[in-house]
């Protein structure tokens, strides 16, 4: 009878081989990127800073190609937001003055939320204009850059 715990050199060189798979695997999986917030922040400067100065082609750069805004209840895709709201948005800025608060943003994986406040005061077509801005962003690495893929903005009165 043979031995059971005795291999045969074929068995042997099996057992090695999934050995060594098995321990080399992991290190093959992916790292984990590292990201930097102001990366991300600076994607959301670049977008707001376009819309103030007035710049559609600088701000629809940073906007991915599938992306949805909200608002109001409303959906908008990135082409109606272009058409529609982004000149609205162009001619508000423009007159009104808007306090950001620190971004938070979180990561997971090669995506990003943000979530801010804004502070608006001022004048809008001659009507005095005070109400708080919320919003979150949502942004996604693709091909090394970040680019945003939705906007949810809502707003209240404000409160001082």
């Amino acid at each position: 009878m043979r031995n059971r715990l005795s291999w045969s050199g074929a068995a042997y060189r099996r057992y090695a081989a999934l050995a060594a798979i098995v321990l080399w695997f992991p290190a093959c999986a992916a790292k984990p990127s590292v990201h930097s917030e102001a990366d991300v922040a600076s994607v959301l400067e670049s977008f707001y800073g376009a819309i103030k100065r007035g710049d559609a082609k600088v701000a629809m750069s940073v906007i991915a190609p599938d992306a949805m805004f909200v608002e109001s209840g409303k959906l908008e895709t990135r082409a109606q937001y272009e058409m529609n709201h982004l000149p609205a948005d162009i001619d508000f800025e423009k007159q009104v003055t808007g306090k950001r608060d620190a971004l938070r943003i979180t990561f997971k994986d090669d995506a990003a939320w943000v979530i801010a406040t804004t502070n608006y005061d001022g004048k809008f077509d001659g009507a005095p204009v005070q109400f708080v801005s919320a919003q979150l962003m949502v942004l996604s690495k693709d091909v090394g850059a970040w680019k945003i893929r939705s906007i949810h903005w809502s707003s209240r009165p404000f409160e001082p």
